[in-house]
């Protein structure tokens, strides 16, 4: 009987390292969704800890120039609006607000506010933001 234990304690030792030695080449499928089903599972877990553990620091300055562009390119919409001359005028509105929504975005992730990736935006998820925003105390 202490044969078997002879061969049994290398057999179970080796087979532990070889279950945690890096593998050349690409991982078996089970093993990535495994890791993908993992992570998603504990997302929310561990953005939680991490904002309780280490609260974001935002630099003031940071956000005013922010304010400050938000305000300048809501000017330029509001003015590419109103003028009925303007060339390429739904050109030039699709861009602008395409860079307005861009810093929308960063601005909500400054004040801790949940984005809407930029393919689902609308009016009404901007007005969202931009009413969460307000509500935070941001002015542009």
């Amino acid at each position: 009987m202490q044969w078997v234990l002879l061969f049994m304690i290398p057999a179970v030792v080796f087979a532990i390292f070889g279950l945690l030695s890096p593998r050349v080449g690409p991982p078996p499928r089970w093993r990535v969704r495994a890791d993908a089903l993992a992570t998603r599972l504990t997302a929310p877990l561990r953005d939680a800890i991490a904002r309780r553990r280490h609260p974001p620091v935002v630099d003031p300055f940071e956000v005013l120039r922010l304010q400050m562009r938000l305000g300048v390119l809501a000017d330029q919409v509001r003015a590419l609006e109103s003028d009925a001359q303007v060339y390429a005028k739904a050109h030039r509105l699709k861009a602008t607000r395409a860079a307005y929504d861009d810093l929308l975005g960063e601005a909500c992730l400054l004040a801790g506010v949940t984005p809407v990736p930029e393919a689902r935006r609308s009016e009404g998820e901007r007005l969202r933001e931009e009413v969460e925003l307000a509500s935070r105390g941001w002015s542009w």
